[in-house]
């Protein structure tokens, strides 16, 4: 039922719709209706009293509501589908960990998993609206290293905080690969360091604070050579621009980029870490650089989210870790991290804040 105010009479209502109807509904009112559908001026303060007490004992009604009635019990969990947040475009290694986890724990739980890449700022933009979600459960991030360790201390304004943000299960982790167009004259570090002496080299990468954007900075610290950094908005177009030979290099965790490397389209310089994929090809300090580094994944949920919620989530991801989807990642590269307590989680989580946080000092690198 619709109410229009009258601009003669600022006092009377004219009822609009099916006049027998509505003559049924004022006299329920106790207001007394007039053969052309009008309230009488007399009556409208006593109709506007009453609809502000209907109001407001309504109100009063909704705050008596319990809360095991207004919001899903924990134990019901989950009862509709979950929202995984990637904080990267589609295509990247960030994506490629998320796709078959996300399979995996949706055929566990008997729910669907609807996963929603946001990408953009260093993954600033999806972690802040993770870490701003409702605490039920119903969305989750896909953290990376560079999401929690590196942004802290490489953004001097960060849109959320890390610590609104809780693990429920570290996942994976995979070295950072340096690797380069078949047209650059340089197959190896030692060719680079040459290389580099005649001609200016740039290295493409998933953007700023990402783990390819630090351990380029690192490699360049430790190195000496000079290289210029390019942020792309992920991964995938970083690493079209270096196979349409736009970019002469890129640091990008392996899996990225593996495929490539094996039909012949990229070349691999050195790994931040052993990678038994790529044969023959030199960590960093097997190369003479003193430079270490690993990319990580990881579920995370907001920080309030009830224990009984993350004890069901970190239950079923750890059979997820075991299902052949998640096993296909191995033949990219990727380590699935084993389960541990959420209690050695965190403390791994606070010792890798500190190693970035040095590492964003010592190599000077900077938001570009």
């Amino acid at each position: 039922m619709f109410t229009t105010y009258q601009g003669a009479r600022p006092c009377a209502m004219r009822i609009h719709g099916t006049l027998p109807d509505n003559f049924m509904a004022l006299a329920l009112h106790g207001l007394p209706v007039s053969k052309r559908g009008e309230i009488p001026s007399s009556r409208c303060a006593a109709r506007g009293a009453f609809l502000l007490g209907l109001a407001l004992a309504l109100l009063f009604a909704l705050c008596l509501v319990p809360e095991s009635v207004a919001a899903e019990s924990p134990e019901k969990y989950p009862g509709r589908p979950i929202k995984l947040i990637v904080p990267f475009p589609p295509g990247g290694p960030t994506d490629i960990v998320a796709r078959p986890f996300a399979e995996a724990l949706s055929q566990s739980l008997g729910q669907a998993i609807i996963i929603e890449n946001r990408g953009g700022a260093g993954g600033s933009i999806g972690a802040a609206s993770a870490a701003k979600a409702s605490a039920d459960g119903y969305t989750l991030l896909l953290g990376t290293v560079g999401v929690i360790s590196i942004n802290p201390s490489l953004y001097p304004r960060l849109a959320y905080d890390p610590n609104a943000l809780t693990p429920v299960a570290l996942l994976a982790a995979a070295p950072v690969a340096l690797v380069a167009h078949p047209s650059v004259p340089a197959g190896d570090v030692a060719g680079l360091r040459r290389l580099a002496a005649n001609q200016s080299l740039r290295f493409g990468t998933a953007g700023n604070g990402t783990p390819g954007h630090l351990t380029g900075e690192i490699f360049r610290s430790a190195s000496g050579i000079p290289l210029t950094h390019v942020p792309y908005k992920g991964s995938a177009p970083a690493v079209q621009d270096l196979l349409g030979g736009h970019l002469e290099l890129a640091f990008d965790p392996l899996q990225s980029v593996l495929p490539h490397i094996r039909a012949g389209k990229l070349k691999a310089l050195a790994v931040s870490a052993p990678a038994p994929e790529l044969p023959g090809t030199p960590t960093f300090i097997e190369a003479g650089v003193a430079a270490e580094t690993t990319a990580w994944w990881g579920v995370f949920a907001p920080a309030a989210t009830p224990p009984a919620i993350f004890e069901t989530l970190s239950r079923h991801l750890a059979k997820a870790r075991k299902s052949a989807a998640a096993r296909q990642l191995e033949s990219l590269g990727i380590t699935l991290l084993p389960e541990r307590e959420r209690a050695a989680e965190e403390d791994f989580l606070r010792a890798e804040a500190i190693k970035w946080g040095k590492a964003v000092r010592d190599s000077g690198a900077k938001v570009d």
